[in-house]
């Protein structure tokens, strides 16, 4: 009798948590199941959404691999997941070792790197294009560092100069163990050089060069630079500064879980902070570091809004990504929809995501560290 009691109470939970999963179960059956069941098939038809699908085969994957733009689009693709998950892993790492000492005022530092994170990727975007304009705010900090390089270049100098005299004397003179960037020598060092820049100014013995203004056309131009266009490259900027703060939370959450213990060991021994932060900080976050490059792979692969929002201004061949590739055969060719060539695209912009992220577990970053 309790066995079967057992059993009938097992039916019942199981029946509730059918019946609470309901909801979740139906919408991923059609908003998924279904949407991806009907793509597969018009991937295999010619199909533009006015006629009847026709069916056509491997016709569509073979037209793919002939078509310039999706080579181009293909490359740009890898590249840029290459580069912005390589920079953006390495930064927010970086930034949330940083963030994380104990210091006064560092949750303010916290909530100010994070807000680039929720604000929204369009007015970002949008923003992004005025400072980058001809006449925007990026080619007027360039014109002027020119004009006023020999100002710059005095300071560095002068503050290098202060710097290695004012630790010299330390060492020597007190014989203290003063460090090469000791924060209260480094801020008497960037102070006396700045006093010194505007007093040459004022003497005349330093003045702005004449040069003429920096246009560079960073979003409007097909030329390239390392064989990726400007316009990528801008994006690629533009994509690691507002997803760096993300993955910064992430390993500051994964930091929470080192012990201590281990850094102060390492501070007996002697350990320099980079000897740390290689054999104690990244092998105890390579779980999150996994997780990161996943995640950062599977975004950069399917980015859309930036090159979406910019395509009105940069040449589609320098942007062109999968993602939008596929928007531009359903929406922005200037042509009827080819839905069957849009679908071929979209699946295998999805095969390229799995298999790349499986190539990175088996071959890259894992769970437990370095594939072997």
């Amino acid at each position: 009798m309790r066995a079967l009691r057992r059993r009938r109470r097992g039916r019942e939970d199981w029946g509730w948590a059918f019946l609470f999963l309901l909801p979740l179960l139906w919408t991923l059956a059609i908003g998924f199941g279904y949407a991806f069941a009907r793509a597969v098939y018009f991937s295999f038809t010619n199909y533009n959404l006015f006629h009847p699908p026709e069916w056509v085969g491997l016709e569509n994957y073979l037209k793919l691999l002939q078509d310039r733009r999706f080579v181009l689009a293909l490359t740009h693709t890898l590249v840029y997941s290459g580069v912005v998950t390589a920079a953006q892993t390495i930064l927010a790492l970086l930034l949330a070792v940083v963030l994380n000492q104990k210091l006064r005022g560092i949750l303010f530092f916290r909530a100010g790197y994070y807000v680039p994170s929720i604000s929204s990727s369009v007015v970002i975007t949008l923003i992004f294009a005025w400072l980058v304009h001809r006449q925007g705010v990026a080619n007027f900090l360039l014109t002027a560092v020119q004009r006023y390089l020999p100002h710059l270049l005095v300071f560095l100098g002068a503050a290098a100069a202060l710097q290695g005299i004012q630790v010299l004397w330390e060492r020597r003179r007190w014989r203290l163990p003063a460090r090469a960037f000791d924060p209260l020598l480094l801020a008497i060092s960037l102070v006396g050089s700045g006093l010194l820049v505007a007093l040459l100014h004022q003497l005349g013995g330093l003045r702005p060069r004449e040069v003429p203004p920096v246009t560079i056309p960073w979003i409007t131009t097909e030329r390239t630079f390392l064989g990726v266009p400007i316009p990528l490259w801008s994006i690629m900027a533009l994509n690691v500064w507002t997803t760096v703060p993300t993955f910064m939370i992430i390993f500051l959450a994964g930091l929470q879980d080192v012990p201590r213990e281990l850094y102060e060991a390492a501070d007996i021994d002697g350990a320099t902070a980079w000897q740390k932060l290689r054999y104690i900080t990244v092998p105890a976050l390579r779980p999150v570091l996994f997780l990161v490059v996943t995640l950062g792979l599977i975004g950069t692969l399917q980015m859309f809004d930036q090159v979406a929002i910019l395509a009105g201004a940069a040449p589609l061949d320098a942007i062109i990504t999968l993602a939008y590739y596929v928007y531009w055969n359903m929406f922005g060719g200037g042509e009827l929809p080819r839905v069957g060539m849009a679908a071929a695209a979209a699946l295998f912009l999805a095969l390229l995501t799995l298999g790349v992220v499986l190539l990175q577990r088996r071959f890259g970053i894992s769970e437990r560290g370095w594939a072997e």
